[in-house]
């Protein structure tokens, strides 16, 4: 049961001015406390997005750092309320972020924190009207960053297998199986790091070479394994008693404590396996995820059949890699052309 915290105005009056350009100068950067009232505002909205949207402890993190960093700004220029806040504050707060260093990709996420929160203030009562409603994004510029060439790929996972097989101590196999196990299923399914360190052992059809993926949103959909990551993960499994802990209960990859795997260690995985690849890219996980898409697209298979298995809600979002495929395409006639 969400509490219904109403925000009125401060008891004592406002020392901002916001009708004159001065008066919205921040002041020097000091710890500040955020009044009670609004901790519980933020402590309610974290539980409608937990529990009533289903979103991931990640986001409701990523939300309420955002807001936090809103009414901050707000307590240090002695500005206003909740209750009172303007569109004015909000593209101010805005604007001092881009001044002070954000990426245009930073300030659009806080917008959306924004807006998400005083539409969900406005609509439950708590503050009287949405003042973001009119608040707009900068325009971000939708490059993807650069991908995996497929013989990069296919370097990098032949090489970790051959570590894997040439391993002597049963140890530091069964490590390298488990990164080979791990690079090989990121690459074929095109699954987020944070669904990869999700998977049970009950997520796998071994029959039908599938995963059952949970992914943002607690939406669940099923990707296709390749035979190259079924047979991996098939030799990770069969030496994973070496390696797991009863406390990782039923998780498929295991750090080497023997708990369920941190998104931290694969991102060092993937990053270690890449930097002994000549002219490979420095990527972490997401970079594969990017590169699956790519390699897909570049294969033949349409739009609509990548945005299933990458979980894309939208279809624009599945449409950035159209945009890497036609470069190549236009990159490799202006190489090969002779009227180009």
């Amino acid at each position: 049961m969400l509490r219904r915290v109403i925000i009125g105005r401060p008891a004592r009056p406002l020392a901002l001015d916001r009708g004159r350009g001065d008066a919205d100068r921040v002041k020097p950067a000091e710890p500040v406390a955020l009044a009670p009232v609004v901790e519980a505002l933020l402590g309610d909205f974290a539980e409608h997005l937990s529990k009533e949207r289903g979103c991931s402890a990640h986001t409701v993190r990523a939300y309420r750092g955002d807001l936090t960093g809103l009414f901050t700004h707000l307590a240090r220029v002695d500005g206003p309320s909740p209750a009172e806040v303007t569109l004015r504050d909000l593209r101010t707060w805005l604007a001092n972020q881009h001044a002070a260093g954000a990426d245009r990709s930073t300030v659009q996420r806080h917008a959306a924190a924004v807006r998400t929160f005083f539409a969900w203030a406005a609509r439950t009562g708590r503050v009287p009207s949405d003042p973001a409603r009119g608040l707009r994004s900068p325009k971000v510029d939708r490059r993807l960053p650069p991908t995996l060439e497929i013989d990069h790929a296919r370097r990098m996972l032949d090489g970790l297998a051959a570590q894997a097989e040439a391993a002597e101590d049963p140890q530091q196999r069964a490590v390298a199986l488990r990164d080979s196990a791990i690079l090989e299923v990121l690459y074929s399914t095109g699954i987020r790091v944070s669904e990869l360190c999700g998977l049970d052992l009950r997520d796998q059809d071994i029959e039908r070479e599938l995963l059952r993926v949970l992914g943002k949103g607690g939406k669940q959909r099923v990707v296709p394994l390749g035979g190259p990551a079924r047979r991996s993960l098939d030799a990770w499994l069969a030496a994973r008693s070496l390696l797991a802990a009863p406390v990782a209960e039923g998780a498929i990859f295991v750090g080497d404590r023997g708990g369920r795997i941190d998104p931290r260690v694969v991102r060092r995985i993937v990053h270690r396996s890449l930097a002994g690849i000549p002219e490979a890219p420095d990527l972490g996980p997401h970079g594969l995820r990017h590169a699956m898409a790519t390699h897909l697209l570049e294969g033949g298979a349409d739009l609509r059949s990548v945005q299933e298995l990458l979980g894309h809600s939208s279809l624009a979002t599945t449409q950035l890699y159209t945009h890497v495929t036609t470069e190549r395409l236009r990159k490799a006639y202006q190489q090969a052309h002779p009227r180009a």
